[in-house]
């Protein structure tokens, strides 16, 4: 059983180093051209961190990760930039407006009456 117990401790600490690797990776790829974040790298470092920082207890003799581990401020972290990477949320693009427009509101007259809605946008250059 001590063997088991041996060769999970060591894949434990392959893979908590692998996923502190591929934090650190993610963290130089996320930075952008003028001081702008990828969100997409931003969220899986977070959620990498967030695994390490889960495993970092199993693993015997090793020191805490290089950046703050707390746990629930990762996991809301990488909550955080998955909706901006996925475009959810506050961060879901704005939608075009309707409006709703009558027969009296628009100036014409149909038979039957009736109701149209519009989109309020961007207009296009004339």
């Amino acid at each position: 059983m001590d063997d088991l117990a041996t060769v999970r401790a060591q894949e434990y600490a392959k893979v908590y180093d692998e996923l502190l690797a591929a934090a650190t990776r993610l963290d130089m790829l996320r930075r952008l051209e003028g001081g702008s974040i990828d969100a997409h790298a931003t969220a899986a470092m977070h959620g990498l961190r967030f695994a390490a920082t889960i495993l970092w207890p199993t693993v015997p003799n090793t020191p805490p990760p290089g950046y703050r581990h707390d746990s629930e401020r990762l996991l809301q972290l990488a909550a955080n930039w998955r909706e901006a990477a996925l475009e959810l949320g506050e961060f879901a693009p704005q939608r075009p407006a309707l409006r709703l427009v009558s027969e009296t509101t628009a100036g014409m007259r149909t038979e039957g009456g009736g109701a149209w809605a519009t989109v309020q946008g961007p207009r296009s250059p004339a």
